[in-house]
């Protein structure tokens, strides 16, 4: 099995779903995390803090640097991910595009690099 990196990404500073909305999203991605249980592919997952929860640290002449808040300027952040394992790439999407469906965001699919044994 490979695995691949399921993210979720929305628009930064974009505005925050309703509250109803939220909760639909909630109960449909509770449901679609069970439906990949079931199916075996599950592996891990959540939903992330805010950016600005985030710590960057970089490695600045050998001194390590620590920095608050988010750190790369982007037009997209991630809000969650899901770690699957499947056949191939085909299986990645059919989950993803479920993904897709119960969150209303935009997915990326990335495979993990494979590890020599």
């Amino acid at each position: 099995m490979k695995h691949y990196l399921l993210s979720v990404c929305y628009s930064a500073g974009g505005t925050a779903p309703t509250a109803e909305a939220l909760k639909k999203i909630t109960v449909d991605v509770i449901a679609l995390r069970e439906q990949m249980r079931a199916a075996g592919v599950w592996v891990f997952g959540g939903g992330l803090h805010a950016p600005e929860s985030a710590t960057v640290l970089r490695n600045q002449k050998g001194q390590i640097v620590l920095t608050d808040g988010p750190f790369l300027e982007t037009k997209e952040q991630i809000g969650g991910i899901t770690i699957i394992a499947v056949p191939d790439l085909d299986a990645a999407l059919h989950w993803a595009s479920k993904s897709a469906e119960a969150t209303t965001c935009p997915i990326e699919v990335r495979p993990f690099m494979e590890q020599p044994d």
